[in-house]
């Protein structure tokens, strides 16, 4: 399987190859890799499509507790996976937490970054209001394994309701440890806010949305599309938070004339 050690991680990644511009594809908080299947099988003949798992997630997370980490660190990993395919820039997709690494990545390796793809994400920081209620189930899962009840609101929140894809995460997610549970969302809820920021990103970017996202409602998205310099912004009628894997057609058709675009 194809891993690369990247700044003391062992990076899981799948590349579908080529000489096409690249797109790399970064996952969302308790998700992973394959999260993408639906944008690699629509684009892997025309881009180079490359998905990776984030440290603490999926097969890059390990039974060894990581070291503190925040999302400019997953943002030079995935600088570093583009050192280690041998690709100058890309254009960076990335979902709820994988926008967070990719608009910091933009932010500090601007010239690795060729255009970016932001799916139900935002610049700013957790709702206070919900953190409560996520950490009170994070721990319970932590503690005590992950009771259908939990399984059941966390499916709700990332894939909305009755998905078709609810049984296959919620088997993964039975799979966690507790040690990359509880990093990955102490990096989530510890980050800091860049909406300041965003006017610094100049590269064009597409702001994909579902406009029933439980998790980040569509004023950040609004907010996030109008404070870049160059964003147009999509609405995805009746998509939760995982937009690109319960809606994907609408999602890719927005993706890909974007790609038009930006050719």
């Amino acid at each position: 399987m194809p891993f690369a050690s990247i700044n003391g991680q062992q990076i899981f990644y799948q590349d579908s190859g080529g000489d096409a511009p690249a797109i790399v594809f970064s996952h969302g908080l308790l998700m992973d890799h394959e999260m993408f299947a639906p944008q690699v099988a629509a684009f892997q003949d025309s881009y180079r499509c490359i998905v990776w798992d984030e440290r603490a997630h999926g097969r890059t997370a390990s039974d060894e507790t990581p070291a503190p980490f925040n999302y400019y660190d997953s943002a030079d990993d995935l600088a570093g996976l583009l050192d280690h395919l041998g690709i100058e820039s890309a254009i960076l997709a990335g979902m709820s937490q994988g926008g967070f690494l990719s608009l910091r990545c933009a932010l500090i390796h601007p010239d690795r970054v060729r255009a970016l793809i932001l799916l139900d994400t935002q610049a700013g920081l957790e709702n206070p209001d919900h953190l409560p209620g996520y950490t009170q189930m994070i721990e319970t899962w932590a503690t005590h394994g992950l009771p259908d009840e939990i399984a059941d609101t966390i499916a709700g929140i990332i894939l909305g309701a009755d998905a078709k894809q609810t049984a296959q995460w919620q088997h993964k997610w039975r799979g966690w440890q507790a040690h990359n549970l509880l990093a990955a969302f102490h990096t989530l809820t510890a980050r800091d806010d860049i909406t300041d920021r965003l006017g610094e990103i100049e590269q064009p970017a597409l702001v994909v949305h579902g406009d029933a996202d439980m998790a980040i409602p569509m004023a950040r998205a609004e907010q996030l599309a109008d404070s870049l310099a160059d964003a147009e912004l999509v609405a995805v009628p009746g998509a939760g938070h995982a937009a690109n894997l319960t809606h994907p057609q609408p999602v890719n058709a927005a993706i890909e004339s974007f790609l038009k675009r930006i050719d």
